[in-house]
């Protein structure tokens, strides 16, 4: 009699979640909305104006113009295989980029945060974070089992990005695509249900005004409190 061969664990009365509907989030520093060319277009337009190296590793833009920034706004908006958030700073009162969920799979359950913008007046604030974390927080309740976060892998401050987030580091696809005439090696990152509950808490902890003092200096870095919860770490980052 052979050997029964090892199968992965049962997954009972597996539901599949539903897509995201752009609903609107908000948290205690940012609110998010579904993107709209009308609505936001001119406004991200201004904060990205003068800083191109926002989208070096991006699929698009830089963009020469306002207008051509609504045109290719207008188109993105209207994909069904990506559906992007405008962010806004609750604190400023201004909207500082966007982010999107993609590669969009109910049936496996999963889903990946991507497609991310931040203009200078948005980076490494608080608002961002918060983003971050309403974007994670409402796929988990949503009921997907794992929350996946991929760029290039020349991108470091994306890598870094990610594993402050709270993102296990899973390896690199060598030569996945070409963007704008270039290969890119994609690094893969992901989250995954069980680690959910542990990463909410340490999210949690670093977005409590009282991890801030009256000069808005963090206490503790969320990197320190995330990485209790990440199974592995990427091994090119310090």
């Amino acid at each position: 009699m052979q050997d029964a061969r090892p199968l992965g664990p049962a997954v009972p009365d597996w539901t599949p979640p539903p897509l995201p509907g752009g609903e609107a989030m908000a948290g205690r520093y940012a609110e998010l909305e579904a993107l709209d060319a009308d609505r936001h277009a001119a406004l991200l337009y201004k904060a990205f104006d003068g800083h191109d190296t926002v989208w070096d590793y991006m699929p698009d833009g830089p963009f020469a113009s306002a207008a051509q920034f609504h045109r290719w706004m207008r188109g993105a908006t209207q994909r069904d295989d990506i559906l992007f958030h405008a962010i806004r700073d609750k604190v400023s009162g201004t909207y500082g980029g966007f982010a999107s969920y993609l590669r969009m799979q109910p049936a496996a359950g999963s889903i990946e945060v991507g497609f991310i913008a931040m203009s200078p007046q948005l980076q490494r604030t608080r608002a961002a974070t918060d983003a971050m974390y309403l974007m994670m927080k409402w796929a988990f309740e949503a009921g997907y089992r794992r929350y996946e976060w991929k760029c290039d892998a020349l991108n470091r401050p994306s890598r870094r990005a990610a594993q402050r987030l709270g993102f296990t580091y899973e390896g690199v696809f060598r030569q996945a695509t070409v963007v704008k005439g270039r290969n890119r090696d994609t690094a893969w990152f992901a989250v995954i249900d069980k680690e959910w509950p542990a990463l909410e808490e340490a999210f949690r902890a670093w977005l409590s005004p009282s991890n801030f003092d009256d000069e808005g200096h963090q206490k503790e870095r969320l990197s320190d409190l995330t990485r209790l919860v990440r199974a592995g770490s990427d091994p090119t980052l310090k």
